[in-house]
Formats: structure tokens, sequence, C-alpha cells
């Protein structure tokens, strides 16, 4: 092995800094990672404008990055399954607390990665086309099938035994909601979804029944026409503002939980930097005068609605479901797509800080992907 490199944030709010970092050791259940692309997500954006108010418990300097592809170097002494040059996709959990944000993370050029949220790649897929996976597949699975969120069944995950229950997706075009489709789809599940009139044949591509236009100011009443009297059971909301046209929904079709997966508000209004301004201060109001509104509202109705945290199915039998049982024969098979389609943001590491700028001004049904694959021969 060469030595390693990684993207470190050095501080609250600091631009990525590139640079020499510790080889990681997998533990007993983990597998040491040669990443050959990644992916930037809202996540690694939000971390970095928000500074300590969201992800307190990190130490600086720490590293980035959740969504992660390559080859296994090593595993550990009680990992069955994975052998050294297997090709894999994985969720790099570096960043939630008690985590390694050093060794577990996902901008660097090996990492150690939980083999039970590992996933063998064909071999016709490229690592740049797996990457744009792991959070987004996780918060879509966590969302769906966890018992504090919208509880789904996915004892047929993959076997697609037909229901007629239906599960509304706000934001289907969306990395998390493109998944979810496709998630719920395998375990049954009849999807209604919103996303933009240029994404709609995509959405049905990904198994969507109907899909509506989340501009139209009727699109709420047009998918409450659509269930039509069928139990609906649940709703994710996870666009920016989603919660209350979901809530309207529920309340309409007698739906009992919404998963969101996105605050009222977007973080990325407020400037870079430490300190006070008046423009984080108006953000932080906002964000808890709605989110305080909404609890409010969908308790009086008697509806659950909870933020997910994809993480979750890491101590879960949502993890095992998804990431072992289903998504390597999924991906084998084709029955599950990688989703959204990766743009190529640049291929070393240096590109990932201009990848996750990008990605603040606003990114459409793709994911901006960082390639290190030094056989790749472009996307």
């Amino acid at each position: 092995m060469s030595k390693n490199t990684a993207a470190w944030i050095d501080s609250p709010y600091a631009d990525l800094t590139i640079r020499e970092a510790p080889m990681p050791a997998p533990g007993p259940d983990q597998l040491l990672i040669e990443v050959r692309a990644l992916a930037v997500n809202p996540l690694d954006a939000i971390i970095q404008s928000n500074g300590t108010v969201m992800y307190g418990w990190l130490q600086y300097p720490v590293i980035l990055g959740e969504d992660v592809a390559g080859i296994v170097v090593e595993t550990g002494a009680k990992v069955d399954g994975f052998a050294p040059g297997d090709r894999v996709v994985a969720y790099a959990m570096g960043l939630e607390k008690g985590r390694d944000a050093v060794s577990e993370s996902g901008f660097q050029k090996y990492v150690a990665v939980d083999a039970s949220l590992a996933a063998a790649l064909p071999n016709a897929m490229a690592f740049a086309e797996a990457a744009v996976l792991p959070l987004a597949l996780s918060t879509a699975a966590a969302g769906l099938f966890e018992a504090g969120q919208l509880a789904l069944d996915h004892s047929h995950l993959g076997d697609a035994v037909p229901r007629e229950e239906v599960v509304v997706v706000w934001g289907g075009a969306t990395a998390v909601g493109g998944n979810a489709i496709q998630l719920a789809r395998a375990a049954g599940y009849r999807v209604i979804t919103t996303a933009s009139a240029h994404n709609h044949d995509r959405m049905r591509r990904l198994g969507a029944e109907a899909v509506f236009d989340y501009r139209d100011p009727d699109a709420v009443d047009r998918i409450i026409e659509a269930v039509n009297g069928s139990v609906v059971a649940g709703v994710l909301a996870i666009a920016v503002g989603s919660a209350e046209p979901c809530l309207r929904i529920a309340r309409a079709t007698g739906a009992r939980r919404i998963a969101m997966a996105s605050p009222p508000v977007s973080f990325y209004e407020q400037p870079r930097r430490g300190g006070l301004s008046l423009v984080r201060i108006r953000l932080f109001a906002r964000l808890g005068t709605r989110t305080a509104l909404l609890q409010l509202r969908s308790r009086l109705r008697g509806i659950r609605a909870t933020f997910i945290w994809g993480s979750a199915i890491a101590a879960s039998p949502v993890g095992p479901a998804v990431w072992g049982a289903y998504l390597p024969t999924a991906l084998a098979s084709g029955a599950h797509l990688p989703y959204p389609e990766a743009r190529i943001a640049g291929d070393d590491l240096s590109a990932i800080q201009g990848a996750i700028d990008a990605l603040r001004l606003g990114v459409s049904a793709k994911k901006l992907v960082v390639s290190l694959d030094p056989t790749a021969t472009g996307s």
C-alpha cells in the first residue's frame, strides 16, 4: 500500500486541506478499502457551514465524507463474505457520534468501513456509478423501514410481493427520494411521488406509479385524488419545506406517520464563518418556529412526524436486510439502479471542496463524484 492522503477540515467553517493521513487499521468487523470513487453529500456542506451547531462532538481536525466505492485491501478478523481484491460500495460512518472521524470517514484514499454496511459490486459497474448510493440509500431505508419512522415491512424486500398500500414520496428526484422509490417498490408497496416535470419519466422508470410536479399549486389535491381511498402506509418528506404539504396529504388520506429527511429551512443560506450574524439568527429562529408548529399540528391530528437519521440502520435489523440481503443481488440483477446519476467533479482529492461549493448552488437529479480510479476512462 502507498501512503494515505486525505482532505482534512482543520476547524469549523474551514476549506478542505489535502495532506497525509494515518493509514486506517480495520477493526474486527471492518474492511479496509482503497477508495476509487467518492461522492459529496448535503451533509458535508452542512457540517462545513454549521461549524459545531449540529455535530458538536467532532474534535477538529477531522475528515468528512460518507459515500465510497473501491477495492478491499484488508478484512477484520470477524469478517465473512469479503476478501482482499473485492470491488465494493460502502457507507463510511466516521462522522457519527462515538466513531473515528479520521480513519472511518470517506474523503481519503484508504478508509475503514463496517462490513455490514458494504456490498459487492458487479464487475460491469463503475466505481463512480456506485459511489452515489451509500448515504442516500441508508437514509431512504431508515425512513421507510425503521420502527421509529414509517416502520414499513421489509420482510419481502427484493421479492416484491405486491401490496395495495401506498407510500407517498415528496421529492422523488432527490438522491434519497430515488432510492426510497426503489426500496419501497422492492418491498412491494405502491409509490406516488413528486418531481420536476422533466424528471417524471425517470421517476416512473424507478418504479413510481404516479408522478406530480411539486410546483403545481394543486399537487397535494392531485396526490390525494391519485391515492383514491387506498391505505397510505406512510409519507416520506424529503425536500426542504416538504413537511407542510406532506402533513396535508397525511391528514386527507389517514396516514399516521411522516418521516422527514430535510429540515424546514435551508442551511445553505447562512454564511460559512463563525460568530453570530443576522442571517444565522433569522435562519435558526425560522427553524425552531416551523419545527415546533409542525410538531404541534401533527400531534393534534394524531400524526407522528419524525426526522430521519440515516445511520440508525447500522444498529438495527434494517441494515443487514438492505445492505446484506438485498443490495448485492439487486445491483447484480439491475433491480436497483444506482441513483442519482454520477457527475464527475474531478479526479483527485483536491476536487472535493469545489464539488461541495457547487452542491450549495444546487444540483438536480445528479450527485457530484470525485473519481480516484486510475483505470477509469471517464463518465
